[in-house]
C-alpha cells in the first residue's frame, strides 16, 4: 500500500496518508486539498549479522531517534 507524507498549506499540519489509484489526499485536520508532498524516508531490511538494526529519522517529524519518535513523546 502506498503511504505518502504531506504538509497542508492551509493549516501547516503534517500527516501521512494511504492513497489508492486516482484518489486525492485530504488534510485530516482542516479537510483542505492544498497539500505539499514531502520526501519520505523508508526502512530497508537486510540479512546482515549486526545486532542492532539501523533506522533513519522519523518519517513524520524527522526526529533522529527513529520511526515513531514523535508519538513516543506522549509517554514521557
Amino acid at each position: 500500500m502506498p503511504i505518502f507524507e504531506y504538509v497542508c498549506q492551509d493549516c501547516q499540519h503534517g500527516f501521512e496518508a494511504l492513497v489508492y489509484g486516482s484518489q486525492k489526499a485530504e488534510c485530516p485536520k482542516c479537510h483542505s486539498n492544498n497539500l505539499t508532498p514531502q520526501l519520505s524516508t523508508f526502512a530497508v531490511a537486510s540479512k546482515s549479522s549486526s545486532a542492532s538494526p539501523s533506522f533513519g529519522p522519523c518519517g513524520s517529524c524527522g526526529d533522529p531517534a527513529g520511526p515513531g519518535a514523535c508519538s513516543r513523546r506522549d509517554f514521557n
